[in-house]
């Protein structure tokens, strides 16, 4: 609903973000966006892997888009991948990879094509064989390294029950398979985050902030946008705990031990 508000006589498509690897809830999404004849593009950056009631998140829209960086679930350093049943959508974006060219050097060579030509205006996102192959070899571990994400992140929340000034969000799933990419507790309010942060960087324990509101950045602070009350309040108190696929127990409970010693000590006056 709070979609179907947002959109104008201007609007053409829809963005979701699988945000941390857990699955939007897409059977409304997909519903609305065909009664309103609305693109919809999936943001998979976070969940390849992942699945909403069995469908596979990035082939529900009408293009799905994921990220390879070197923090992904699917890594290969850098770079990424769309995919897309529209063979127009298909064709367009290989062009606009690739100078707008009709065809590729390789296929020159392999003598499938002697010439091209230019169709459009384009750049180069052409990925490299060298990491195509590492994809391919990484596309092999991530089954096993989503289910091993998903045990840490399940003793995580366990370690977590009962914590004061400390929430883990995403318990109640239903009918979804996360791919557990990043994993985000909440901060009480009366909680000084940065202090929080310093506390566990001095126990040698890396932690971040996923996301920063987009309205504290420098490039939008003198944007009029509407407001964005949910994601300013989860901004603000969002803090991203260490996950890895080769990460043990210990560490995590050393993570939460030193989360929980840090807590009481970094209250503050609201």
């Amino acid at each position: 609903e709070t979609i179907r508000a947002r959109i104008t006589g201007r609007t053409r498509a829809v963005i979701v973000v699988h945000y941390a690897g857990y699955p939007c809830a897409m059977d409304e999404i997909v519903a609305l966006c065909r009664e309103r004849d609305l693109f919809l593009i999936e943001d998979v950056a976070h969940a390849p892997g992942a699945s909403w009631r069995g469908s596979a998140c990035g082939v529900m829209g009408d293009v799905g888009c994921f990220s390879f960086f070197s923090n992904k679930n699917l890594s290969i350093g850098e770079g990424g991948m769309l995919v897309t049943a529209d063979p127009e959508l298909h064709q367009r974006a290989r062009h606009l990879r690739s100078h707008g060219m009709t065809t590729l050097t390789l296929d020159r060579h392999k003598g499938r094509a002697i010439s091209y030509d230019v169709v459009r205006p384009g750049l180069n996102y052409r990925m490299d064989e060298i990491r195509a192959a590492i994809g391919l070899a990484q596309l092999e571990k991530l089954v096993e390294a989503n289910r091993r994400r998903g045990e840490l992140v399940r003793f995580y929340v366990e370690r977590l029950a009962g914590c004061e000034g400390v929430d883990a969000p995403f318990q109640s799933l239903g009918d979804v398979e996360p791919a557990w990419h990043i994993a985000p507790v909440l901060l009480d309010e009366a909680v000084d985050r940065e202090r929080v942060i310093g506390c566990l960087r001095e126990q040698g324990i890396q932690s971040s902030i996923h996301y920063p509101s987009f309205r504290a950045f420098s490039a939008w602070r003198d944007h009029e946008f509407p407001p964005t009350p949910v994601a300013d309040r989860i901004s603000d108190r969002v803090l991203t705990l260490p996950l890895f696929p080769t990460m043990t127990f210990d560490q995590v409970d050393a993570v939460v031990d030193a989360l929980m010693d840090a807590l009481p000590r970094c209250r503050q006056e609201v």
